[in-house]
């Protein structure tokens, strides 16, 4: 049997995506990080870890191979408290019955904020 253990997240600048990704998500690093690579966990002990990587290239296309889909119960909130963080909007066109918002990280990588 598989389970998800790790998200693995290519980006540019580590730790720039160490500081937003700790706290957009409540996490923090699980061990002091190397230059090109770090462990990023639950302050709570509980949910998915997720990898930071030094990438060699930035995040492009329409459809990016990885994303994460962050469930929310107050999907306006979370989103403002993101593009703060330093979020951006992803334009698209949404279906009249969208539940979800796209967004990327300071790198580029896109996620959506999903009404949970």
């Amino acid at each position: 049997m598989l389970r998800v253990a790790s998200i693995v997240w290519g980006v540019e600048d580590v730790s720039r995506a160490i500081a937003f990704w700790c706290a957009a998500l409540n996490y923090k690093p699980r061990e002091k990080p190397d230059i090109d690579w770090a462990v990023l966990v639950p302050i709570s002990g509980e949910g998915v870890q997720v990898a930071i990587d030094k990438a060699d290239e930035r995040a492009t296309g329409h459809r990016p191979r990885h994303h994460l889909d962050l469930y929310a119960d107050d999907p306006a909130r979370e989103v403002d408290r993101l593009l703060k963080l330093g979020a951006t909007r992803v334009a698209r066109d949404y279906p009249p019955d969208a539940d979800f918002v796209v967004l990327a990280d300071p790198d580029g990588n896109r996620f959506c904020v999903v009404q949970k």
